[in-house]
């Protein structure tokens, strides 16, 4: 059988980030011309959440779209947020559900393309501490440990941290969790006095950990996480699964299991949708995630 996946170097550009316009980034390896699927698609997810959520919103949704589209589909389960950035630099998705910033990283690696995203609202990162804690302003966070999902991921730690950072001249130690729920954990178990988020993470999680926190600082809003896919996908096979996709928000079941995302009102994504991240000046808080070396 051909062996349609590659291999490419990891992220290059390690002071550099992620963004387009980064004088650092080096310009995007040579893609090569679409080809036939013959193998399984690769479908990444970012890990926002833990196993359990990976289980009962991504496994049924990739069989809708395997059922919907007549195409073999491999779900890949991440166990970090940095070993998913490692996957999309290297190529190892032909299609994946990535953070805006991800995004950036990904087109400039592998030639990654938008394709869905949610239209109704917009991602914004939020800043939580336990609902009985003393702390109302984010100036009571100066020199305190915060916890983070990982660095990269966008409202939750990376615009966060540059935020207070610059805007609020706030120094803190952020402390590195690896999902949205173990962060929110850590602050209800006064392991952190506060920890990043956003707000569909945050109204996911049972109604006994929604009630230990209350946020203290949101960020502004950009546009939320895209479907994106490898340039190497032949178009008819991208057309399949953005229709497949499209059609799931006009059936009741289908509606329930991207509400599970949640994405409630998906259409088609641009690339122009994720440009002003670039305006940002991001990529001094970027992390590269570390090279995975062969067993």
């Amino acid at each position: 059988m051909k062996n349609w996946h590659l291999t490419l170097c990891l992220i290059t550009t390690v002071f550099g980030g992620c963004g387009g316009t980064s004088e650092t980034a080096h310009p995007p390896t040579a893609l090569p011309a679409p080809v036939e699927i013959e193998d399984p698609l690769t479908f990444g997810v970012v890990p926002q959440f833990g196993t359990k959520h990976f289980a009962e919103v991504w496994e049924p949704l990739v069989r809708e779209l395997e059922i919907a589209t007549g195409l073999p589909i491999r779900l890949i389960p991440t166990p970090s947020i940095p070993v998913f950035e490692a996957g999309f630099s290297r190529g190892d998705y032909d299609f994946a559900y990535m953070n805006p910033y991800h995004y950036l990283c990904a087109k400039r690696d592998q030639g990654y393309l938008p394709l869905i995203r949610d239209q109704s609202k917009k991602l914004k990162g939020i800043l939580t501490v336990r609902s009985d804690s003393s702390i109302e302003s984010i100036k009571e966070l100066n020199g305190e440990k915060i916890a983070f999902p990982a660095p990269n991921a966008l409202g939750a730690s990376l615009y966060m941290r540059a935020l207070l950072t610059r805007n609020h001249q706030i120094d803190f130690v952020p402390v590195y969790v690896n999902s949205h729920d173990s962060v929110y954990l850590n602050v209800t178990t006064n392991e952190v006095l506060a920890g990043g988020g956003v707000k569909r993470t945050l109204t996911s999680q049972n109604a006994a950990i929604q009630e230990k926190l209350r946020i203290i600082y949101e960020t502004p809003g950009v546009a939320p996480h895209p479907i994106v896919h490898h340039p190497r996908v032949p178009e008819t096979t991208v057309k399949k699964v953005m229709d497949a996709w499209l059609a799931l928000s006009h059936a009741t079941d289908g509606r329930k299991l991207l509400e599970g995302i949640p994405m409630n009102d998906p259409g088609l994504a641009t690339d122009q949708d994720y440009q002003p991240l670039d305006e940002l000046g991001l990529d001094e808080f970027y992390i590269a995630p570390e090279p995975i070396r062969e067993q």
